[in-house]
């Protein structure tokens, strides 16, 4: 897409910096520069704010990506595209069955309810809970790390969702200050909400989280 609107050489696309290294390579491959934004807290989508303070004379395109099932904002970004002349094009996720996700979103209410100790995610408008991912309170990515080793021992299936963020990784290394995605890799974990999980799994996810999550709160 990027190439066919004649996208190349000498151009910027702005694009995110947590996870999606595919859209990264996307746009290295069509001959242009990456320029990575930071990312909303809430959403981990493109901020679009962040996003209009990067564009610059050479800006061609941005590239959003919905993260988790929350969608982008979408509206925003293509003001911006629109004011500043840009191609704006959005990478979506693969959408589960109606059914399924209706199961999801169930899981994750039940778990928005009951869990303790993390912050949930923002339900917002249209979330199909792709994964959901909270984030551990405490000192960054080694109390998250601890936190996501004491859950797998209790039998709980976790997983870090972006370990390094694309402008830390050697082919796309950036000097550049992206603050909230720098936050987003080093506290996020993504527990299941998978439709087959029954109700004693729930229970279970629930159990091994509570127990632990009182111990990192950051101390005053």
């Amino acid at each position: 897409m990027l190439r066919a609107a004649g996208v190349g050489v000498g151009d910027e696309v702005i694009v995110s910096a947590f996870g999606n290294v595919e859209v990264a390579e996307a746009v290295a491959r069509a001959g242009a520069l990456p320029v990575f934004a930071d990312i909303d807290p809430v959403t981990y989508c493109l901020d679009p704010s962040a996003v209009e303070a990067a564009v610059g004379p050479r800006t061609a395109a941005v590239v959003a990506v919905h993260r988790f099932g929350r969608p982008a904002d979408m509206p925003r970004l293509l003001d911006i595209g629109e004011r500043h002349g840009l191609l704006v094009l959005q990478e979506r996720e693969s959408e589960a069955p109606g059914d399924e996700m209706a199961q999801r979103r169930q899981r994750a209410a039940y778990l928005d309810a009951k869990l303790r100790g993390v912050r949930t995610p923002d339900s917002g408008v249209g979330h199909t809970y792709q994964q959901y991912v909270v984030r551990v309170p405490g000192n960054g990515r080694p109390d998250r790390d601890a936190f996501a080793r004491a859950v797998r021992g209790r039998g709980v299936d976790c997983r870090v969702p972006v370990k390094t963020p694309v402008h830390r990784l050697p082919e796309f290394r950036r000097c550049v200050a992206l603050p909230e995605t720098e936050r987003a890799a080093d506290e996020t974990l993504a527990l299941p909400v998978d439709a087959s999980l029954t109700k004693r799994d729930m229970q279970r996810i629930v159990s091994a989280c509570n127990a632990l999550g009182g111990l990192l709160e950051p101390a005053f």
